[in-house]
C-alpha cells in the first residue's frame, strides 16, 4: 500500500512533464532531476526503448492517461475475456477450497478478488462500448472523405464484432456448474453478470444501429455534394452557360420532366342553400348499382360432427383404461402390473404419453377409500440436477383389496 501511495504522489508531481511527453514523442528532461528520473524508471512509468533514442512514456501509462482524457484516437477498444475467465475459474477454486477448510478469512479475501474481477471485466466491457460512443459522436462524424468514412466504419464495425465474441466466450452453463449450489457465487457469477451482459448487448445493438444511420445520413450528403461539386466543374468549363427558361419549351429534357402529374378533385358546397334543388336533380340522375341474388348453401355442422368424434374417442380412451384397472382388480399376480405394458399387450393404438395421463387421472378420480385398494408404483426421476420436477415414465398398479 505505501509503495502504490509513492507512486500515485510521483505522478501528481511530475503530472506536467509527463503530459508534454503524451502530447508529443519524447518526455522533456530539462525539467526533471537524475533521481526524479530514476524513480519514474523504477515505477514504469517512463522507458527507453533503445539506446539511441530518448525517453517515452511505457504503453500502460498512454492507456490510463488516454482513458482519463477520454482521447479517443488512443483509447483501446478491448476486452480480455479469456485470460480473465480464466482468472475466475482459479479463484473460485480457491473459494471453495478454503470453505471446505473451513478458513473463512482466505475464504472473504478470495471472494474479495473474484468481486474485483468480475467487476473488471464488466468495467472493460462498459469502457469499450463508451469510447465507439465517443468516437461515433465526435470523430467519426466529420470525416470529411469517403473513403475515410466507409475505413472508419470498418474499423468500429470489427471492434462491435470483437466486443460480441468476447461476450460470447462467457458461459453460464459452465458458469452454473462452477458455483453448484454456493448462493453467494450464484448471485455473483450468475444473476448479476446476467443482467450486465444484457445491458451491454443492448448497447452494441444501439452503437451498430447507429453506426448505420451515420453511413446512410453520409452517402446522401455526399451524393448531393458530387452533384453541386459536378455543376461548379461544368459552369468552369463553360463560363458562358446560362439556364434556358424551361417552362417556354415544347419539349421538355428527360431529366426535368419528373413532376408529379396534378390530380385536380372537386367535392359538393353542402352549405350553399341556393344549389341544393341542384345537387338533388344530380343525386336523383345517378343510376342506382344493381347486383343479381347470389343464392347461399347452408354451412355444414363441420365443428358439431369434430366435436363429436373428439367426445367418443375420449370415452373410447376412458373405457379402455378402466379395462386396464380391471384386469388389475381381477389379475391374482403379485407383481404389479405396468400400464405401458398392458398397452403393448393389448396392442391399443394410443399414444404412451396420452395414456399414462388418463391412467393417472382415473386413480387422481377414485374416492380415498378406493385408491387405498391400489398400490401405486410410479416409474419416475428428477428433471436434473438442481430441478426438483419429477417425470413420470410408467405407472404399475396391484390391487390390494378394500380394507
Amino acid at each position: 500500500m505505501t509503495t502504490g501511495v509513492e507512486r500515485l504522489a510521483l505522478l501528481g508531481r511530475h503530472s506536467e512533464t509527463l503530459m508534454k511527453g503524451y502530447v508529443s514523442d519524447d518526455v522533456p528532461l530539462e525539467g526533471l532531476s537524475s533521481n526524479a528520473l530514476r524513480r519514474l524508471f523504477a515505477a514504469r512509468i517512463v522507458w527507453r526503448p533503445d539506446e539511441q533514442g530518448g525517453v517515452k512514456l511505457t504503453p500502460k501509462m498512454r492507456e490510463l492517461i488516454a482513458e482519463m482524457v477520454a482521447d479517443e484516437s488512443r483509447r483501446q477498444v478491448n476486452a480480455d475475456v479469456a485470460d480473465t475467465l480464466e482468472q475466475v475459474r482459479t479463484q473460485v477454486a480457491s473459494y471453495r477450497e478454503s470453505s471446505q477448510l473451513g478458513d473463512y478469512w482466505q475464504q472473504e479475501q478470495q471472494l474479495l478478488r473474484l468481486r474485483q474481477t468480475v467487476d473488471d471485466l464488466n468495467g472493460r466491457f462498459a469502457d469499450a462500448i463508451d469510447s465507439l460512443w465517443q468516437r461515433l459522436n465526435s470523430d467519426f462524424g466529420f470525416v470529411s472523405r469517403l473513403n475515410d468514412k466507409v475505413r472508419e466504419n470498418e474499423r468500429a464495425q470489427k471492434q462491435v464484432v470483437r466486443l460480441l465474441d468476447g461476450l460470447a466466450l462467457i458461459d453460464f452453463d459452465e458458469l452454473i456448474d462452477l458455483v453448484g449450489n454456493d448462493g453467494t457465487l450464484r448471485k455473483l457469477l450468475i444473476s448479476q453478470l446476467q443482467q450486465q451482459l444484457s445491458q451491454h448487448f443492448t448497447s452494441l445493438r444501439e452503437v451498430q444501429s447507429r453506426l448505420t444511420e451515420l453511413m446512410a445520413r453520409f452517402r446522401r450528403m455526399q451524393a448531393r455534394s458530387r452533384l453541386v461539386s459536378g455543376m461548379a466543374a461544368f459552369l468552369r468549363e463553360h463560363p458562358g452557360f446560362t439556364p434556358g427558361n424551361y417552362a417556354r419549351r415544347s419539349e421538355v429534357p428527360e431529366l426535368c420532366n419528373h413532376a408529379a402529374p396534378l390530380r385536380p378533385a372537386g367535392a359538393a358546397a353542402l352549405d350553399h342553400h341556393q344549389d341544393v334543388s341542384l345537387l338533388g336533380a344530380l343525386l336523383k340522375d345517378l343510376p342506382s348499382v344493381t347486383r343479381p341474388v347470389e343464392a347461399t348453401a347452408a354451412a355444414s355442422p363441420a365443428l358439431i360432427a369434430e366435436s363429436a368424434m373428439v367426445a367418443a374417442r375420449q370415452q373410447a380412451l376412458k373405457e379402455d383404461v378402466e379395462a386396464f384397472y380391471l384386469h388389475v382388480v381381477d389379475s391374482s399376480a403379485n407383481e404389479p402390473l405396468s400400464a405401458l405394458a398392458y398397452l403393448q399387450a393389448s396392442e391399443l393404438t394410443w399414444p404412451e404419453e396420452i395414456w399414462l395421463f388418463q391412467v393417472i387421472a382415473e386413480y387422481q378420480g377414485l374416492p380415498r377409500q378406493e385408491q387405498g385398494a391400489f398400490q401405486w408404483l410410479p416409474e419416475e426421476s428428477p428433471a436434473g440436477v438442481y430441478n426438483d420436477v419429477r417425470l413420470i415414465h410408467d405407472v404399475a398398479l396391484r390391487f390390494e383389496g378394500v380394507a
